[in-house]
C-alpha cells in the first residue's frame, strides 16, 4: 500500500482601509471574539486589535471577508472616518477640577433612559459612566427624544455614543461645560412635559447594585399646574452595616423629606422638586447577599379636556380604564365612564390619569364599498398603505395609542392580501423570537385568531379569502410613539382564491423556519384550508419535519397534509387522520404545502411544520460510488478467498504426496510415518523422491520383460534388504509431457498418473 496526502488549496481574503485619526483622537478596532479574524497594520504585525492616535494615514488590512461583522471601532473625540461598515463607539472622556461637575446639555433632542437589555429604534446609544477611585459606575444607557435635559457627573467621566453598521452619525449637538459643586455622584435633570406623561429611570449599575455608601440625584421640573407621583418597581434592598437606604425629597420653601424607600412616596403638589437615593454601607460578607438596586417612575398628571372630530372619518377610538381601583376618572359628554367609544364629535376629560391607566385602540374600517367605483379586476393596482400618520391624536390625551387596527373587507369573491414594506414577516411561535419593534395580529371577523407576526422572517405574502382585521401592535414599551414608526403594511384586494389563506414563503439557508396552522395552538376552522407555498433555491433540498402533531377524530370528510411539487402532478406526500404521518420528509424543489381540516367530532387539528434548506446531494455520484464501494469489496473477497484456496492447496502440495510400494498397497504421509510390518524393512523407502519423477499405484505387477520395448513398464529387481539408489537422471533422459498424459505401449495403456520413469539401461 502507499498513502497520499492531498492539500485542498484555499483562499485568503484581504481587506484593505485607509484611516487618518484626526488630531487628538485616538481609534481602538478590536475583535471580542479574539478569533475568525485579525487586523495587520504592516508586513506580519497581526493581532486582534489595534490602537491609532497619530495624525498619519495607516494601512488596515483584514484577514476575513467581512471583518464589519467581527470588529468593533472605538472613537475617542473623533472626526470623519470611512468605518460605516463597522460598529462603532465614539467615547468623549471628560474631566472638572476639584469637587465641580461637568455638565452635559441635552436639550436640543432630550434623552431616554432604556434598560441595559433594550435597544433604540434608532439603534444610536448613549451611555454615561462616572469614574470614581473605587471603580467606575454605569449611569445607564439612553436613546433619544426623552425628557432628560442635562446631566451632571462629579469630577471626571465618559460620555458614549454607540453607531450600528451601516448608518450615519446622527448630527446632533451636545454642549459640554463645567458644572455646579455637587455631593452627589451625579445629578440628572429632567423636564416632564405638560399633559399626563411619565419618566423611567434606573438606579446606578442597575440591575446590579448601586455602589456602597453612595448618593444619586434627580431634579424634576414639573409644568405649572401638573403634580408629580413617584413610583418605586424592582426594588432590592442591601443588608446594612452602617447607616441606611433612604430616600429623600428637597423642594424650594420646603424641608428636606427622608423615607424608607418601602414607604408610600408622597404625591408633589408643589412644582419642581429634588429626589436623591443614598445608600449604607453593605454588608459583602454573606454571597449572595442582594445589593441596592430599583427602577423609578416619575408621573405628571392634571385635568385635561380634548375635543375629538372623527365624524368625516371611517374611524374609532376605544379607551379603556385598567385599574377600577386609580384615580383617574374619564369623561365623555361630561358622563363618567370606564369604557369610551368615540365615532364622532365627542369632549373628553381626564382627570388624573396615568399614562398605565388608559389603553388607547384605534380602528379603521376599510371594505369594497370605497372602491365600487372599480372594477373587481383593478383591484390588484389598488394599493393601501398603513401609516401612523391616519392616526395623530390630539395632544391632550393622557396616553399614547396602545393599538391599532385595521378591519379589511374584500367583499364576497375578494381576497386580502398583505405585505410588508420592511421586508418578509414570520409568525410568533415558541422557538422563534421577535426582537422587531412591532407586533401584528390577524383576526377573523368572527374573532378567530389566523396567527401572531413580526418582523425578519420568510414570509413575503398573506392571502385571506375572508374579512381580516389587522392589529398593530409595539413591541417597545407597549405604546406607539409616532417618531418610530410610520410604514407598517401594505394591503391590495385581489381576485378570490381557492383556499381560505395561503402563504408565501422564502426560506434562506441558514435559518430554519417555523410554520403552524391557522389559529395555533388552537386547531384550524372545520373544514378550512392552507396552503403554503414555499420557495426552494436551486441545488437545495428543503427538509420538512412535522411538529406538534394533534389530530381529531372526524365526523365528516378527513384531515389531510399533501406536499406536491410545484409544476409536478403527482404529489410527493399524502396523510389523513387515520393514517400513520411520517414525520421527516425531503423535497427538492419548490413545492405546495396543503392542509386542509375535517368536519371534527371531538379535538383540533393543528400542526407545525418546520423547514430546513440543505444543499442537494449529488445522486448520481452516490450511485457510482456505492458500486466502485461494492465493486471493490467484493474484489477484496474474492482475493480473500483465492488467497486461502491456495495456500491450502500449497499444504496439501507440501504433506501429502502419493507414493509407489512395490508390494500394490498405496498411503500417504502423515504424522505416523509409513506403515511397518514384520517382514517388511524401510531400506526400500527412497528418502527423496522428485517430483515429476513420481510412481503410481495403478500399474500392473507382471508387465515386467527385459526385451519391454521402450515406454512400457518393467519393475526393479534389487536384494530385498539394500535400497536402491535415488535414480540419477539427466534433463536431457527426461521426456516432456505431453497434454499431461503418460507414453504407453500400443497394446497396454494405463490411465493417465502423470510423467513416467525411464527403465534402467533404456536407449
Amino acid at each position: 500500500t502507499q498513502d497520499w496526502t492531498c492539500f485542498i488549496p484555499f483562499l485568503v481574503i484581504i481587506q484593505k482601509l485607509t484611516v487618518t485619526p484626526d488630531r487628538g483622537t485616538t481609534i481602538s478596532i478590536s475583535n471580542p471574539q479574539g478569533k475568525g479574524c485579525k487586523v495587520c497594520t504592516g508586513w506580519r504585525r497581526c493581532s486582534t486589535s489595534v490602537s491609532l492616535q497619530s495624525n498619519d494615514p495607516v494601512a488596515l488590512e483584514f484577514d476575513c471577508s467581512k471583518p464589519q461583522d467581527v470588529f468593533i471601532v472605538e472613537i475617542t473625540d473623533s472626526g470623519s472616518l470611512p468605518l460605516l461598515d463597522f460598529n462603532r463607539r465614539f467615547t468623549w472622556n471628560l474631566k472638572a477640577s476639584g469637587l465641580n461637575a461637568f455638565k452635559l446639555d441635552f436639550a436640543n433632542t432630550g434623552l431616554r433612559q432604556i434598560n441595559p437589555s433594550e435597544r433604540c429604534p434608532d439603534r444610536h446609544t448613549y451611555s454615561l459612566e462616572a469614574q470614581q477611585a473605587t471603580g467606575n459606575v454605569a449611569l445607564g444607557k439612553y436613546c433619544r427624544r426623552g425628557t432628560i435635559s442635562s446631566a451632571q457627573i462629579l469630577n471626571q467621566g465618559s460620555f458614549s455614543l454607540d453607531v450600528p453598521a451601516g448608518q450615519k452619525l446622527q448630527n446632533d449637538q451636545f454642549d459640554a461645560s463645567v458644572g455646579e459643586e455637587i455631593k452627589s455622584l451625579a445629578k440628572i435633570s429632567l423636564t416632564l412635559a405638560k399633559g399626563a406623561s411619565s419618566s423611567e429611570l434606573l438606579s446606578p449599575n442597575y440591575p446590579d447594585s448601586f455602589p456602597d455608601d453612595d448618593v444619586m440625584e434627580w431634579y424634576f421640573e414639573v409644568p405649572d399646574k401638573h403634580k408629580a407621583v413617584v413610583q418605586f418597581g424592582n426594588l432590592t434592598e442591601p443588608r446594612c452595616l452602617k447607616k441606611e437606604t433612604a430616600v429623600e425629597y428637597h423642594s424650594k420653601g420646603r424641608g428636606a423629606l427622608v423615607l424608607r424607600l418601602t414607604d408610600t412616596q408622597p404625591v408633589q403638589n408643589q412644582g419642581s422638586f429634588s429626589l436623591t437615593l443614598r445608600n449604607c454601607e453593605m454588608d459583602r460578607r454573606r454571597t449572595g447577599s442582594p445589593g441596592l438596586s430599583l427602577n423609578l417612575k416619575v408621573s405628571a398628571l392634571t385635568t385635561m379636556t380634548c375635543e375629538v372630530d372623527l365624524s368625516t372619518e371611517d374611524l374609532s377610538l376605544h379607551i379603556d380604564k385598567l385599574k377600577p381601583a386609580s384615580d383617574c376618572e374619564m369623561k365623555m359628554n361630561l358622563v363618567t365612564k370606564e369604557k369610551i367609544t368615540v365615532t364622532s364629535r365627542s369632549k373628553l376629560s381626564f382627570q388624573d390619569c396615568l399614562p398605565e391607566d388608559l389603553l388607547i385602540t384605534a380602528t379603521r374600517v376599510i371594505g369594497k364599498s370605497r372602491f365600487e367605483s372599480l372594477a373587481l379586476e383593478k383591484y390588484t393596482f389598488m394599493t393601501l398603505i398603513f401609516k401612523f400618520q391616519d392616526y395623530n391624536l390630539p395632544s391632550c390625551f393622557p396616553s399614547l395609542l396602545s393599538s391599532i387596527t385595521w378591519t379589511l373587507r374584500p367583499g364576497q369573491h375578494g381576497t386580502v392580501q398583505l405585505t410588508s414594506p420592511s421586508g418578509p414577516i414570520k409568525q410568533a411561535l415558541p422557538g422563534q423570537s421577535c426582537n422587531g419593534s412591532i407586533f401584528i395580529k390577524l383576526t377573523e371577523d368572527d374573532g378567530t385568531v389566523i396567527g401572531h407576526f413580526c418582523p425578519r422572517g420568510a414570509i413575503q405574502k398573506v392571502q385571506i379569502h375572508t374579512n381580516v382585521s389587522v392589529t398593530w401592535t409595539p413591541t417597545f414599551q407597549g405604546r406607539i410613539r409616532r417618531s418610530y414608526y410610520k410604514h407598517v403594511l401594505n394591503a391590495t384586494f385581489e381576485k378570490e382564491i381557492s383556499e381560505r389563506y395561503i402563504f408565501t414563503v422564502s426560506p434562506s439557508k441558514d435559518t430554519p423556519v417555523l410554520l403552524a396552522t391557522p389559529g395555533w395552538p388552537v386547531g384550524m376552522k372545520p373544514s378550512s384550508t392552507v396552503s403554503w407555498i414555499v420557495d426552494v433555491p436551486p441545488k437545495m433540498d428543503a427538509h420538512l419535519m412535522f411538529a406538534n402533531l394533534s389530530q381529531p377524530k372526524c365526523n365528516t370528510r378527513h384531515t389531510n397534509i399533501r406536499v406536491q411539487r410545484v409544476g409536478s402532478p403527482e404529489e410527493d406526500y399524502s396523510r389523513r387522520e387515520d393514517e400513520e404521518a411520517e414525520s421527516e420528509i425531503t423535497v427538492s424543489e419548490s413545492f405546495y404545502l396543503n392542509m386542509s381540516n375535517c368536519m371534527p367530532e371531538r379535538g383540533d387539528f393543528s400542526v407545525i411544520t418546520k423547514i430546513t434548506l440543505q444543499k442537494t446531494k449529488n445522486f448520481l455520484l452516490t450511485i457510482i460510488l456505492s458500486v466502485v464501494a461494492a465493486l471493490l469489496i467484493i474484489f477484496a473477497i474474492v482475493l480473500a478467498v483465492v488467497c486461502v484456496v491456495v495456500r491450502k492447496k500449497k499444504k496439501q502440495l507440501d504433506h501429502q504426496v502419493s507414493v509407489y510400494n512395490p508390494n500394490g498397497t498405496n498411503f500417504l504421509p502423515g504424522y505416523n510415518g509409513f506403515p511397518k510390518t514384520a517382514e517388511d524393512s524401510e531400506y526400500h523407502v527412497y528418502a527423496s523422491i522428485e517430483d515429476t519423477l513420481v510412481y503410481t499405484h495403478l500399474l500392473k505387477k507382471d508387465a515386467g520383460s527385459d526385451n519391454m520395448k521402450t515406454g512400457v513398464y518393467r519393475s526393479f529387481q534389487y536384494p530385498s534388504q539394500q535400497a536402491p539408489p535415488l535414480p540419477n537422471r539427466p534433463p536431457s533422459q527426461v521426456q516432456p509431457m505431453v497434454d499431461n498424459e503418460i507414453y504407453q505401449s500400443e497394446e497396454e495403456r494405463s490411465p493417465t498418473l502423470g510423467p513416467r520413469m525411464e527403465p534402467e539401461g533404456g536407449n
